[in-house]
């Protein structure tokens, strides 16, 4: 259906239920002769009259009334639809996807399910963890949580967690036995777990800095894995050295269970971004969800700009 068909049947049915050109005229917001010459304009299209019209009244002919059945359900269908669809502005429901790394779920996003879930209800959050580095769009999803270093530059991405310090840990009993590496490159003498990111060949070299200026080294051990939290759980057993954000293993270096090593070659960087590819149109159930996250992860919600500007952990 044209454009013009649709707003010239609109206009047969305003006429119909007002039995008045001019009260049609009033409600639709055009003048009566405008309206008049809609209708003949329609009826000449459709080869029929669709009103009797005299001095004194407007009704329907047969052929009208039969067009009229036909079309109100419809209308009422298409003004529901637009009504449903309007709705989600005001109150967030529907089904919200993101792919996170699962770090990020672990320690940002896991804390604040709870109250998300008690401020949202009708909100189905579909939570899938996903190290893989892909168009996660492409895949159906509504936004992506990964560290800034893996996004793209056209992606809006928001800040929703600190600055993060990667260090190199492991058990006392480990560095008894095998010694403490003084620097980055010791890391190649040393049985080391290895990660290996999701649909990609090559394993992750660990990243270090010196005076500004970042490196990388390859390591080897005897185990490599793509979830980053058995790596580890690995070094808690005393296998060997493992790479982790030093804030989330504090609780181990405290008890005496891990102790950092390196800690002058790992500057901090920024952390974990939550990314959605457009400015405009962002749904009510995804900014309801960033909302709840950036109060969850101590960032402001409101500021000057929202998006934060990205930097590579490698330069």
């Amino acid at each position: 259906m044209r454009g013009s068909e649709y707003s010239s049947l609109k206009a047969f049915a305003a006429i119909a239920q007002h039995r008045s050109f001019s009260g049609a005229a009033r409600d639709i917001g055009v003048s009566a002769s405008a309206l008049s010459q809609i209708i003949r304009d329609l009826e000449k299209r459709l080869g029929v009259r669709l009103f009797n019209r005299t001095t004194r009244s407007v009704t329907l002919t047969d052929a009208g009334g039969r067009l009229l059945d036909r079309i109100l359900p419809l209308f009422e269908e298409f003004d529901a639809a637009l009504e449903d669809i309007g709705s989600l502005r005001d109150k967030p429901s529907g089904t919200l996807r993101i792919c996170a790394q699962h770090m990020a779920i672990s320690y940002l996003i896991q804390p604040m399910l709870p109250r998300f879930q008690e401020l949202y209800p009708d909100i189905v959050l579909e939570l899938i963890s996903d190290e893989a580095i892909d168009d996660i769009f492409a895949r159906g999803f509504d936004a992506g949580v990964r560290l800034g270093e893996y996004i793209e530059k056209d992606m809006i991405a928001i800040r929703i967690g600190p600055d993060l310090r990667q260090v190199a840990v492991a058990t006392p009993d480990y560095l008894r036995k095998y010694g403490t590496p003084q620097t980055p490159n010791d890391l190649q003498h040393h049985c080391c777990m290895t990660w290996k990111q999701p649909g990609r060949e090559t394993l992750y070299n660990w990243e270090f800095a010196k005076d500004g200026k970042w490196f990388e080294v390859a390591v080897r051990g005897s185990l490599m894995v793509s979830d980053c939290g058995v790596a580890l759980r690995a070094a808690r057993d005393g296998m060997g050295i493992t790479l982790w954000m030093e804030e989330w293993v504090q609780d181990d270096i405290r008890n005496g269970k891990l102790v950092p090593l390196l800690q002058d070659w790992s500057p901090p960087f920024p952390g974990f971004y939550l990314f959605h590819p457009s400015r405009r149109q962002v749904p009510a159930n995804l900014r309801a969800f960033i909302d709840v996250l950036k109060t969850a992860t101590n960032v402001p919600s409101h500021g000057p700009q929202l998006e934060d500007t990205l930097y590579r952990v490698s330069g």
